[in-house]
């Protein structure tokens, strides 16, 4: 076994990997010990349950019988190894040797080394120590100078930072006075050059305009020598005064108002009369606002364009309602950078590849017109991206964008400056729509939605929730609200409600309105069947209230008008809209008469029951301005048809 030191590394290696010295200590320790009258069946049977166990598991007694294990634990490492030779770190005689030399050697210098440093002084301690000092003393000075290095160091780099910084704002100081003195000179000189090309332009025309009145002098003299042999000479003198009525030599400012009420139209007739005309027409100030829709059927996209690149400083409004557009044309807006109001309803060739170029290049745009287009989610992601200013937004009948492009309001800085808004007829915006608006356009103060069949009262206190600044509301056609919506809106300063068509609201929408609502001052509440006298009641004690429009409200009769003018709205009550009320009488008309002082328009048109006697008490109401009384029995004997 021994000879296997001698062998070659591969099959000690073999050995060693395969676990052999293992294997046959746990067969020979169960051969030794039990003893099997059959060794090789035993063997056989070892073995396989050796390979079902595996070789990492194999311990030296794993072939012995549990009943026949040793009870005391094994104290020392495995021989086989050693016995077949595979142990390389075998103790040798010559081996053991080397270690007690260098052991020896080793003991003796320790001890030799402690002796000498107890045996032989020191002698050299003072000087030693000087060195040290002396080290310590020039390490402290480097220190020092270090220190003091980097304070002067941070001192000269700030006095070169603060010389450059003043030696660059000289230097932008004589740059800005050198571009001044140059514009300064090309401004006089271009008003030099104006004013004279204007001089020559008058002379010019006041020499071509005497020339005229001198031949219509001439003709008039010919054809009145003609008639007349021997004129008296006053009569000639005053033939010959002709009347001057040049537009030309009024104020600028004059002209230009003047031209300022002229459409679009208009200017551009007027700018082909004659050269001074053309330049009235030229003035910035009347190409702030554009309206293209006037004339959409007769101009031309080429033209359109045209006038935008030359304008494109000034346009502030511009207005393309109903008008057919190529997207090369609807592009060009983009040039109006200074654009606040654009209006395209109606507009059936917009899209959202058109809204993003304008979008990108008018960016302080205030309100916006966007109704009845064929606009998607893409547009609703670029209004608050881009129109961070817009207050003014017109979303009525565009069917194609969703809930989701309402939440893209609130990306990025948000619309958060919106202030009025119009959904009419989105009839695909659900409640989560209305919530998304909640939470983007906080500051809301005018909302309109009409013809809008799916707007319900939880709609309402969605909003309602998140948008506590609504003033004005106007629902028509909005059959499915409720008093509920109206009771959720009292947490709201409203100031103008309009409800019309409606037959689920009832006189408990005003229960307690002077008290939610005191600085309401319109009402209009046209065509709602169920409210009666008591609505009237609910409304006396309103001190703001103004306008009141109660049209087709058919319970209403003469005591809920005598209980509303008792209160305090009849003093500044100036607009009463009763139509179709067919319950009034002359005596809710002899009341208005007496309480309201202010009142300039009244509508009593089909009040079947206003006899001739109501008009006497009309005509005691100083302030009228406009009445209507069709549709009324009063006769053509009363004193107001007289009149």
């Amino acid at each position: 076994m021994a000879s296997l030191r001698t062998a070659n590394s591969r099959l000690r290696n073999y050995f060693k990997e395969n676990y052999i010295p293992q294997v046959c200590e746990a067969l020979l320790c169960g051969l030794l010990t039990t003893c099997p009258e059959d060794p090789l069946k035993y063997l056989q049977k070892m073995i396989i349950t050796i390979m079902e166990n595996g070789l990492e598991s194999l311990l030296w007694d794993m072939c012995i019988d549990p009943s026949m294990r040793p009870k005391i634990r094994r104290l020392s490492e495995t021989y086989m190894e050693q016995l077949f030779g595979l142990d390389d770190q075998l103790m040798t005689p010559e081996l053991m040797i080397k270690a007690c030399t260098f052991y020896t050697g080793r003991l003796v210098k320790t001890h030799f080394c402690s002796w000498r440093d107890i045996a032989i002084p020191l002698t050299n301690e003072d000087d030693e120590l000087a060195e040290k000092i002396e080290r310590a003393m020039k390490y402290n000075n480097f220190r020092l100078q270090k220190y003091v290095f980097h304070l002067w160091h941070s001192y000269v780099k700030g006095q070169k930072k603060q010389l450059t910084d003043t030696l660059s704002q000289v230097q932008k100081m004589l740059h800005c006075y050198k571009l001044t003195a140059i514009l300064t000179k090309w401004r006089d000189k271009a008003r030099l050059k104006y004013k004279k090309r204007e001089d020559e332009l008058i002379l010019k025309h006041e020499l071509q305009l005497l020339k005229w009145r001198n031949n219509l002098k001439l003709k008039l003299a010919a054809n009145e020598e003609s008639i007349f042999p021997e004129p008296s000479l006053s009569k000639v003198s005053l033939e010959g005064n002709i009347p001057e009525c040049d537009i030309s030599l009024l104020p600028q400012r004059a002209v230009s108002q003047i031209f300022f009420y002229l459409s679009l139209k208009d200017k551009i007739i007027c700018s082909h009369v004659c050269h001074s005309w053309m330049l009235m027409t030229q003035a910035s100030s009347l190409w702030n606002g554009i309206d293209f829709s006037t004339v959409k059927n007769i101009i031309t996209d080429k033209y359109i364009v045209s006038t935008l690149q030359r304008w494109r400083l000034n346009v502030l409004r511009l207005n393309f309602r109903g008008c057919i557009l190529r997207l090369k044309t609807l592009r060009s807006v983009s040039l109006c950078r200074n654009l606040q109001e654009l209006n395209v309803s109606d507009c059936p060739t917009l899209t959202d590849e058109s809204m993003r170029y304008i979008s990108e290049g008018c960016p302080g745009v205030l309100y916006l017109n966007l109704s009845n287009t064929i606009i998607t989610n893409r547009t609703m992601r670029l209004l608050p991206r881009h129109f961070h200013n817009l207050q003014n937004l017109s979303l009525a009948y565009c069917k194609k964008f969703t809930d989701k492009g309402l939440r893209y309001l609130n990306l990025g800085d948000g619309c958060h400056k919106l202030i009025y808004l119009d959904l009419s007829g989105c009839t695909q915006i659900s409640v989560q729509g209305f919530r998304n608006i909640a939470n983007s356009c906080t500051g809301i103060m005018h909302l309109t939605i009409n013809d809008m069949p799916t707007l319900t009262d939880n709609c309402i206190k969605a909003l309602v929730e998140r948008c506590p600044r609504i003033t004005s509301i106007v629902f028509i056609g909005a059959p499915h609200i409720s008093d509920c919506a109206f009771k959720a809106l009292s947490t709201c300063n409203l100031r103008k409600i309009r409800f019309e068509g409606n037959k689920r609201i009832t006189d408990a929408c005003f229960k307690f309105i002077d008290k939610n609502y005191p600085n309401i001052s319109h009402i209009y509440m046209a065509d709602c069947k169920r409210l009666t006298d008591s609505s009237l009641k609910s409304l006396s004690p309103l001190k703001q209230l103004t306008v009141l429009n109660l049209a087709n409200c058919i319970r209403i009769g003469d005591m809920g008008v005598k209980q509303f003018l008792d209160g305090p709205v009849s003093i500044r009550i100036r607009e009463l809209n009763l139509s179709n009320c067919i319950h009034l009488g002359d005596a809710s008309i002899m009341k208005l008469s007496e309480c309201c002082p202010n009142l300039n328009y009244l509508s009593l048109r089909n009040c079947e029951h206003l006899t001739d006697l109501a008009i006497e008490y009309v005509v005691n109401i100083f302030s009228l301005v406009s009445v209507d009384l069709s549709g009324t029995n009063i006769s053509n004997e009363s004193p107001l048809t007289r009149m």
